[in-house]
């Protein structure tokens, strides 16, 4: 299984439509075999979508998300495990394991009337 993960120093980033690169962790009998980054091409969120099935990615592990990437990795046949934070190895992990539960709740709070041009920390 391929998981993608929004990253940023080993954290889950929490903008899945802001994220520079996604970490791609290969899994297999519950460890991680390899990993990889993979730059986000900064095309806006269909286009991450289209990156990540493009790389054969089967699951994405993120915190918020909006609708349109939502459901251009529902079209794209991508598992979404949405709304966890913290320590990008670790969910991979839990999600390897069977411990992470299968959510596409999480919606992206930010407005998205005004320009996307602000930092998240």
């Amino acid at each position: 299984m391929l998981i993608a993960v929004p990253y940023e120093n080993g954290q889950i980033f929490q903008h899945f439509g802001h994220t520079d690169m996604f970490m791609l962790y290969l899994v297999s009998g519950g460890k991680i075999i390899k990993t990889k980054e993979l730059p986000a091409s900064g095309g806006g969120h269909g286009a991450l979508g289209a990156l990540l099935s493009q790389n054969l990615v089967d699951a994405v592990i993120c915190g918020g998300i909006g609708g349109g990437a939502q459901n251009a990795l529902q079209s794209a046949g991508i598992e979404l495990y949405a709304g966890v934070s913290g320590d990008a190895e670790a969910a991979v992990l839990s999600l390897a394991n069977g411990n992470l539960t299968f959510s596409s709740d999480a919606t992206c709070t930010c407005d998205h009337e005004h320009e996307h041009n602000h930092e998240h920390h």
